[in-house]
């Protein structure tokens, strides 16, 4: 059974930091690119930051550059999105996916296994 398990959001102040993790099982986890996609209330879901098989990062919103970055660990099948310098647009609920691809996407189409989301939340 396929899983992707987003944790580590919440509430936190303006610049401030957090670290979401996508905990992933049920498929070949090295093998996919995985992104984070967020989706603010009353906007359309939107690609942030990829990484691929190659351990190489796409940035999708310029916004983010600079303030977030990706890793992942193909040992604990797991990823990674490290949020500094959080900005109340931030507020979103994140989701991670897979894509059986070997370049990234920003393209909510092209992944095939989604997370049920995690809410982070920028405010003072």
């Amino acid at each position: 059974q396929v899983q992707l398990v987003e944790s580590g959001g919440g509430l936190v102040q303006p610049g401030g930091s957090l670290r979401l993790s996508c905990a992933a099982s049920g498929f070949t986890f090295y093998y996919y690119s995985i992104g984070w996609f967020r989706q603010a209330p009353g906007k359309e879901r939107e690609g942030v930051l990829c990484i691929n098989r190659s351990y190489d990062s796409t940035y999708f919103v310029d916004s983010v550059k600079g303030r977030f970055t990706i890793s992942r660990d193909n040992a604990k099948n797991t990823v990674y999105l490290q949020m500094n310098s959080l900005k109340p647009e931030d507020t979103a609920v994140y989701y991670c996916a897979a894509a059986n691809r070997q370049y990234c996407s920003g393209s909510s189409r092209d992944y095939t296994y989604w997370g049920q989301g995690t809410q982070v939340t920028v405010s003072s």
